[in-house]
């Protein structure tokens, strides 16, 4: 019997990528209520403002917003943005408490995703960019594109 695992990007924090030059990914599940899943489902999540904070050596996601149903979570207030546990092996997350302490690295969540039915995060360990690489990074993507356009032009004037 062949089986596969199919993942399905919800939402993505695309600003992570350009804040931050990304070394290392992790995944990571995270502690939901009902109504949080069934929210992040119809995809009413964010993580653009997101980030990771450890406490007492467990790692937390702070200000990751899932705004909840209408219909869901009747009888409990629901907070939409609670700190929620992210759920990784014990040696995985006394790794990242020594890289985020000691080698001055952050962790960002870059994006959320499913995973065999249970919502996954993706997370990635990097460190800041300055301004100057951020304009450096932005000058090589065009320059990308030009080239693309300047050999598309190339071919089509030959035929």
């Amino acid at each position: 019997m062949i089986t596969w695992r199919a993942t399905l990007a919800i939402i993505q924090n695309k600003k992570a990528r350009f804040d931050y030059d990304i070394a290392e990914k992790f995944e990571a599940g995270l502690e939901l209520r009902g109504w949080e899943v069934k929210s992040i489902r119809a995809g009413g999540a964010s993580i653009k403002e997101a980030h990771v904070f450890v406490r007492n050596g467990e790692l937390f996601l702070l200000n990751a917003n899932i705004t909840p149903l209408k219909t869901a979570s009747t009888h409990e207030k629901a907070d939409p943005t609670r700190n929620r546990k992210l759920l990784l092996h014990k040696h995985e997350i006394m790794r990242l408490i020594g890289r985020v302490e000691q080698a001055g690295y952050s962790l960002i969540p870059l994006d959320m995703h499913f995973k065999d039915g249970r919502v996954k995060l993706e997370l990635g360990l990097g460190k800041g960019k300055k301004l100057f690489e951020k304009r450096a990074d932005i000058g090589k993507r065009e320059w990308k594109r030009e080239q693309g356009r300047l050999l598309k032009n190339r071919t089509l004037n030959r035929k």
